[in-house]
């Protein structure tokens, strides 16, 4: 079996995770959209991360919506205590499946607790607040409002940590002038690292950095220069890109995500694969947004 702990592990609020976790957005139909094609399948891949070690599982209501919560909830209730169940709000789907912000109070107090029934918890260990102010990436406005709505929910105990998605320098500024904040996802890989600078400071802070799309989401990453180190090593392209996220900084968590148990193997396996510093050069080299 993998030993995923050879990536090291990382304070998420109160829990010390294995940094390589796993993202269920997959286990929902195509397009994150309606069930999945293959249900016990979906289970399989859940069940095969717990007993790999894997203790921080990333999610959302709005997958399916609903039904990747509900798929975790069965393959996986009663929880382990070491499992850390992290959830998004702030947005929402409509019955063509399309995205929408969701940013008001009834909104956001809605979608909690339909994480909270929908997972069988009492608590949700962290909920990202998710901005929705571009839909091609991260752009300026006040997160102040729907983010005061969340530390309400803290407050009353439903959420014990709270993080940020999509997000600014300002906005997370703006955020832990609200309450503590104990992640930022956002999207970063060896091609896209317009973040470079704010995983560097947030690390100093001691604040995880989640990057989502770590091997480039619906149109994976495809480089010359990343296919011959993985040649070199004898490695899978995708086990690189995960590997140089590993080795690029302590505070990075990965939550890479596949419906299948052999893929989610292989991506786990990416735990174990320490890239040499010529080989980190190369790959540093095929980065386009900085």
């Amino acid at each position: 079996m993998v030993n995923i702990q050879q990536a090291g592990t990382f304070k998420l609020g109160n829990k010390t995770i294995n940094r390589m976790g796993y993202g269920a957005m997959q286990l929902a139909g195509s397009g994150v959209f309606g069930p999945p094609k293959d249900k016990k399948e979906a289970i399989a891949v859940l069940q095969a991360a717990i007993e790999s070690g894997v203790n921080h599982i990333d999610t959302s209501d709005f997958y399916g919506p609903h039904i990747t919560n509900q798929i975790i909830r069965e393959a996986l209730h009663p929880y382990s205590k070491e499992l850390a169940l992290v959830t998004k709000v702030g947005a929402r789907r409509n019955e063509k499946g399309e995205w929408l912000p969701a940013f008001s109070k009834p909104e956001l107090i809605q979608a909690v607790h339909d994480n909270l029934t929908n997972l069988g918890i009492e608590q949700i260990e962290v909920v990202n607040l998710r901005a929705m102010f571009d839909a091609h990436g991260p752009a300026e406005g006040s997160i102040a409002e729907p983010l005061s709505v969340l530390a309400e929910l803290q407050k009353e105990g439903l959420i014990h940590h709270l993080g940020v998605s999509n997000v600014t320098a300002n906005q997370i500024e703006e955020a832990r002038s609200i309450a503590p904040i104990v992640c930022v996802q956002n999207q970063y890989n060896l091609v896209h690292r317009r973040d470079d600078a704010l995983i560097d400071l947030l690390a100093k802070e001691g604040i995880a950095y989640i990057p989502f799309f770590p091997l480039g989401g619906f149109t994976p990453l495809q480089s010359s220069i990343l296919e011959e180190v993985a040649v070199s090593l004898n490695a899978t392209v995708m086990q690189v890109a995960l590997a140089w996220l590993l080795q690029r900084s302590a505070n990075i968590l990965l939550i890479p995500g596949t419906s299948s148990t052999n893929h989610l193997q292989q991506n786990l396996a990416a735990a174990e694969l320490i890239l040499p510093s010529e080989a980190i050069a190369k790959l540093n080299k095929i980065a386009v947004n900085i």
